[in-house]
């Protein structure tokens, strides 16, 4: 399936996983792992050898983001997701489940490598994708700067879908 034949239904699913998230903290998180497989398409990476999502730290899906990812592909590549102990700078989209201070040293352990650093609502510091939490609904923001330091592309329809964008060359 082309990428310009599943924009309408990524639109149409990112409006599903727009639910709220009050206090269910199950509901959150299957939301954000519908997202980490909807962003694939939208995401151009240097040609990798397979396809991981990665969870750096505490894994607070559930075995949601297994499901989530359960017959997911980019491109040839069936999408799988890895828990990590470290940063890995294999992984196509990393997530991370860590503290503040366990983000800032991921997100500088993998700065400039083509790997999607998500993270979570509650981190300060922000990766390429950071989650947010607004009016209950659970988005995100792109840094789109960060996503082509690290050699990545990020297409305008998922710009478009983000609640704000870093565009490059800004500070």
């Amino acid at each position: 399936m082309r990428p310009r034949s599943l924009i309408p239904a990524v639109i149409a699913g990112s409006m599903a996983v727009a639910a709220p998230a009050h206090a269910d903290a199950a509901l959150e998180y299957a939301v954000k792992a519908a997202y980490l497989t909807k962003f694939i398409p939208f995401i151009t990476w240097p040609d990798a050898p397979a396809f991981s999502i990665c969870v750096l730290g505490n894994d607070p899906f559930a075995g949601k983001l297994e499901q989530a990812a359960s017959g997911a592909r980019s491109g040839d590549h069936a999408v799988t997701v890895r828990h990590v102990t470290a940063p890995d700078p294999t992984c196509q989209i990393e997530f991370l489940g860590v503290n503040d201070a366990g983000a800032e040293a991921a997100l500088e352990a993998l700065r400039g490598k083509p790997v999607v650093t998500v993270t979570d609502s509650d981190i300060k510091a922000r990766g390429v994708i950071g989650f947010v939490i607004v009016d209950n609904h659970v988005r995100f923001d792109i840094d789109d700067a960060a996503a082509a330091q690290d050699g990545l592309s990020v297409s305008s329809k998922l710009l478009g879908l983000a609640r704000t964008v870093k565009q490059r060359g800004q500070p």
